[in-house]
């Protein structure tokens, strides 16, 4: 069983605000460069103190990696890896418009998975997004999440990752 939720109480601090390209450099890890909306929607909507950013697919430049469904072309821990890889295009979205620094919490996740036929592991998949997360954030990236089966992605794509943030 997994330990309480975090509650903010009125009056008391969010954990302290982790050094963004301190911890990724600490972890080796180099964001993407952010892409371009491919239609008529924004990477990032800010409402409130909250980020909200637009689903995101694993890609290195222009090109989609990791194609095909998580089951049947690609494996649990390669969906995974497009999970993580699609979470750091979403960061590189928050860092292009001066957010990254101001995450005080990541909110929650909804990670959509291409799946096959009777495959039922999309949670170890998403897993790719909240463990990245929660290593760079610690407690303040643990977060809500759903994990979705679908039928297809756009561009092939197999994993997709939202997320909504708090912004201090």
């Amino acid at each position: 069983m997994q330990g309480p939720a975090l509650r903010l109480i009125p009056g008391h601090c969010l954990p302290a605000r982790v050094n963004v390209a301190a911890k990724l450099q600490e972890l080796g890890i180099s964001l993407p460069p952010p892409l371009a909306p491919v239609a008529s929607y924004l990477p990032v909507v800010v409402s409130g103190n909250l980020a909200f950013v637009s689903g995101q697919i694993a890609r290195k430049g222009e090109h989609v990696i990791l194609k095909g469904k998580v089951g049947d072309a690609l494996s649990v821990e390669q969906g995974a890896q497009a999970a993580r890889e699609a979470t750091l295009a979403g960061l590189a979205s928050l860092h292009a418009e001066g957010l990254l620094d101001r995450i005080a919490r990541v909110v929650k996740v909804t990670g959509y998975v291409a799946s096959a036929p009777n495959f039922a592991e999309q949670s170890k998949v998403v897993n790719g997004a909240s463990d990245l997360l929660v290593q760079i954030w610690g407690d303040a990236g643990k977060h809500a999440r759903a994990a979705v089966g679908v039928t297809a992605l756009p561009l092939g794509a197999s994993v997709e990752i939202e997320f909504v943030v708090e912004l201090e």
